[in-house]
């Protein structure tokens, strides 16, 4: 295969850690030129200082700046993680508006070892094809997947590197103007996931204990929440959190589910704690008149035995989904997500999911799996070695042959 010709890679916000930074290594060494714009303090933590560019203006004078500066880098390609931040969909307007690919990255659909490289958006704003067929026809040219994990995050590293980033950009300099994403100021997110994280051992055997107790005793479902601070909520859904499709859950399950159904509402394992799931879900729950059927799971339970100890699996566009997609289990997404496909998840009445859903295709499912995992994802992880290692050179290797949203020739899944 020939050398692709030269370019100009403008990285952006990333994820918290060097990722970007190694990635431009990797892409200069084969001949590329990278940029980088700062917009936080704790964005200029993590970049070596070359060829980056703070932007330490208002909000208001962002569409100028990025305008200007794609024009005169003659930029060629724009990635970041996180398309819908408010600086980055500006970016992207404007990149698009000039013929720049966008590149967007982020934890893969498929967990826990896989990175996203796709073009454009991810979730409901992804170019991956919704149409079964096309889907089987993707597949044939992608490799059956190797589901062993082989990477590990180093949480201790992660939660370093997290802290220093955001508190470092709540300081008034030299950023005085930036404008967080954050939906929750981080001094108290941080004081509250620090508790939930002592709590957490306690909190799982409770978890599995009430799993154990339960499976043996009438149909389960299973609904996954997410971080509220998710734009996968915020941006591909009709919830403001996750408050609202629990009210609309309980509702439906109060009116289509079995008598003697009952329901598990998963934590998420990083929900910073702001909010006291157990009395509120038992508000919620007996104001839908299901008080006693409706029970919370909180902690780190794996989330394979929740999904195979129930029915179905309800969640916004969780990526939780994906695993019950391949476990065999009816998945029912409420916001808007790359696998609502025909043969994949259930597309009817809300209410009618609870007895009538049925498993997705299995010849279906085995093709989406392995045409994400070609097309769309790199092995690795973004927080301690070596899967960071792998996770740069397969990203770099993506960028520099220009095969993002393709199956990459002779890769191992």
């Amino acid at each position: 295969m020939p050398s692709p010709p030269p370019r100009c890679f403008l990285f952006l916000q990333g994820p918290i850690g060097p990722f970007f930074a190694e990635m431009a290594a990797g892409l200069r060494a084969l001949g590329h030129q990278t940029r980088r714009i700062n917009l936080s303090l704790g964005d200029r933590l993590f970049w070596d200082g070359s060829d980056a560019t703070d932007f330490r203006g208002r909000a208001m004078d962002w569409p100028g700046f990025i305008a200007a500066y794609l024009e005169r880098e003659q930029v060629t390609d724009l990635v970041l993680l996180g398309e819908q931040r408010p600086y980055h969909l500006v970016a992207i307007a404007e990149a698009r508006a000039r013929g720049i690919a966008v590149t967007v990255t982020d934890y893969g659909y498929l967990r826990p070892d896989w990175i996203v490289l796709e073009r454009d958006a991810m979730g409901a704003g992804s170019r991956f094809p919704r149409d079964p067929a096309a889907i089987l026809t993707l597949a044939e040219n992608c490799p059956a997947i190797d589901p062993t994990p082989r990477y590990a995050d180093d949480f201790a590293l992660q939660a370093r590197w997290d802290v220093t980033a955001h508190l470092a950009s709540l300081l008034p300099w030299p950023f005085p103007h930036y404008e967080s994403y954050l939906l929750h100021h981080p001094v108290p997110a941080y004081l509250g996931t620090g508790l939930r994280l002592w709590r957490r051992r306690a909190e799982t055997a409770k978890a599995a204990r009430l799993l154990a107790e339960l499976a043996p005793h009438g149909p389960l479902w299973l609904f996954a929440m997410q971080m509220e601070n998710d734009y996968s909520i915020r941006a591909y859904s009709d919830f403001a959190d996750n408050d609202s499709a629990l009210r609309a859950v309980l509702g439906s399950f109060a009116r289509g589910a079995p008598a003697d159904g009952r329901l598990l509402v998963k934590v998420h394992p990083l929900d910073p704690g702001l909010k006291r799931w157990g009395s509120r879900l038992a508000r919620l729950a007996a104001e839908a008149g299901l008080a006693g059927r409706v029970h919370l799971l909180d902690g780190a339970l794996p989330a394979e035995p929740a999904i195979l100890a129930c029915r179905g699996t309800v969640t916004i566009n969780s990526t939780l989904a994906v695993q019950a997609i391949a476990l065999g289990r009816p998945v029912m997404a409420l916001g808007r997500a790359i696998y609502q496909v025909p043969g994949l998840t259930w597309l009817g009445e809300r209410d009618a999911f609870w007895q009538a859903a049925p498993p997705p295709e299995p010849h279906l499912a085995d093709a989406f799996l392995r045409a994400i995992a070609a097309c769309l994802h790199v092995r690795g992880r973004f927080y301690g070695r070596p899967g960071l290692d792998v996770a740069v050179a397969g990203a770099v290797r993506r960028l520099h042959l220009g095969m993002v949203n393709q199956p990459l020739p002779d890769v191992i899944l």
